[in-house]
């Protein structure tokens, strides 16, 4: 996609549609200097005698103008001047998005200072166009054949049009759209991963993801280990869940190296369960399909890398990806079985569909051999997180205070919601065991905290924070697929961090 920015339309050689923002007032006055004063007096007629109220997610098309570079002009409704903010923001870029899909807009004429009020700032704002409309063009077709689309929409050319250009305005806008665009980037490869059946999307193909990663950026540094390897460094416990599996597990790192070696990197875990069953302890039927999304918190750490690859960030990252697949058979791990860890802990697996702790807990001990700044596991793993914060959140967990404050900060920045769960002493008596150091599973209650309070056990010498992305990793429904998140919130995090080095 092109893009550029203008303070005159009438000056650029390229006919788009000029899309405008209109508050619930319907004051038009933005568009004075855009258009001429009969245009202008035009509209407000074909408003008058519309039911355009200018709420978010109306639109008013208009088919004349004397502006020979407009062959469209669109209202796009903002709402209550007095409560627009970031969020309604959000929501008129998105409603925006689809107009333009809808339309099959190709050149695009966005008349931000329509857009934004003096509380929004404009770096943001051009950050979270680009993710948008970078975005538009994602649509699931891997495994289609009669109902494949083989010209999903694209923008030609996106023009941000100014009432007037201040002297940073070109530096600015090259800087943040680029940072919409690799996180929007991030995001579809986080999507498709998990749109993907896992008869495809196996720990086979997120290792051969990885190496695709590395192939594209020489500051990214691809590891896989195999069975044996994993096997030979003690992680019985990872392995324990693929038990069941003809398709062989995996262990994926990767190293961005952005900054001097001396820089102490931030750590990503992901959990890469392709497919979960359950095990042993297997779930029921209903909605089992979606149990290929039980790898998204894989798929986030991977959209992450390809997003700070592609801004080349001053930054040190290591990612690790624990992927298994956990199917029953007559090779399967038990409820009641004990296994030891790569640390040394031992643990007795009352639960094999609580897999996913069983898979970190090995990774998050291979990765302090990287001796990190911040450790962040992001997993689907519990159901109880969705009881606790619906489909609008992920849970957060940590350690440390400072580093949570980090995480908030960047979802408050990204829009990309999490929200913070206690992680009190009196919580991990709930993992006693009596054959074990620790077990699996708590009793019946807080499962999303005694979840965290396992993966603390691994984590206790380092600065962590745990993410609990069942909720938020994909939408079911007529509207079912991968949402992408938090590969937005990650990489704003990272961004932020590479601001203080």
């Amino acid at each position: 996609m092109q893009y550029d920015l203008t303070d005159n339309i009438t000056s650029k050689s390229t006919k788009g549609s000029a899309i405008f923002g209109v508050f619930s007032d319907k004051n038009i006055n933005t568009l004075s200097k855009s258009v001429s004063a009969s245009d202008l007096k035009a509209i407000k007629g074909i408003i008058n005698n519309s039911s355009f109220e200018g709420k978010i997610n109306q639109n008013l098309c208009i088919y004349e103008s004397s502006n020979q570079r407009i062959e469209k002009i669109y209202l796009v409704g903002l709402g209550d001047k007095d409560k627009y903010n970031e969020k309604k923001f959000l929501k008129s870029v998105i409603s925006s998005c689809e107009l333009f899909k809808k339309e099959n807009l190709k050149n695009i004429y966005f008349c931000i200072d329509s857009f934004i009020s003096s509380d929004i700032s404009l770096n943001w704002a051009v950050r979270n166009i680009s993710i948008h409309i970078n975005g538009i063009d994602y649509e699931y077709n891997d495994t289609k054949n009669k109902t494949k689309n083989k010209n999903p929409y694209k923008i030609s050319k996106f023009i941000f049009k100014f009432n007037s250009i201040r002297k940073n305005y070109k530096e600015n806008i090259k800087k943040y759209f680029a940072q919409g665009a690799a996180i929007a980037n991030g995001i579809k490869l986080a999507k498709n991963l998990g749109d993907l059946p896992s008869n495809i999307c196996t720990p086979t193909y997120l290792a051969n993801t990885a190496k695709k990663l590395g192939k594209s950026n020489k500051k990214l540094n691809i590891k896989i280990h195999n069975e044996k390897e994993m096997k030979s460094m003690g992680m019985n416990c990872l392995l324990s869940v693929g038990n069941g599996s003809e398709e062989p597990s995996k262990l994926i790192t990767i190293k961005y190296n952005g900054a001097g070696k001396n820089q102490k990197p931030i750590a990503l875990v992901g959990k890469g369960i392709t497919f979960d069953t359950g095990g042993i302890s297997i779930k029921p039927s209903n909605g089992m399909d979606e149990m290929k999304y039980d790898m998204c918190g894989a798929a986030s750490v991977l959209g992450t890398m390809k997003a700070i690859s592609e801004l080349n960030l001053k930054i040190n990252v290591v990612c690790v990806v624990a992927s298994a697949e956990n199917m029953p058979s007559g090779t399967a791990t038990n409820p009641g079985d004990v296994v030891t860890t790569m640390s040394g802990q031992t643990v007795e697996i009352l639960n094999t569909d609580a897999e996913g702790r069983l898979v970190l807990c090995d990774a998050l001990t291979y990765v302090s051999r990287f001796k990190p700044k911040h450790i962040i596991d992001v997993a689907t793993l519990t159901g109880a997180v969705l009881v606790a914060l619906g489909k609008v959140a992920s849970g957060v967990l940590s350690n440390d205070e400072k580093l949570t404050e980090k995480i908030k900060n960047s979802s408050n920045i990204s829009h990309d919601y999490v929200w913070e769960l206690p992680m009190w002493e009196e919580f991990q008596s709930e993992l006693d065991s009596n054959f074990a150091d620790i077990a699996n599973i708590g009793k019946r209650y807080a499962g999303t905290i005694t979840a965290a309070c396992f993966l603390s056990r691994f984590t206790e010498e380092f600065s962590w924070a745990h993410l609990d992305i069942a909720g938020t990793a994909w939408n079911e429904g007529a509207n079912k697929g991968g949402t992408g998140r938090p590969v937005s919130l990650l990489t704003h995090l990272l961004l932020e961090d590479a601001k203080s080095l």
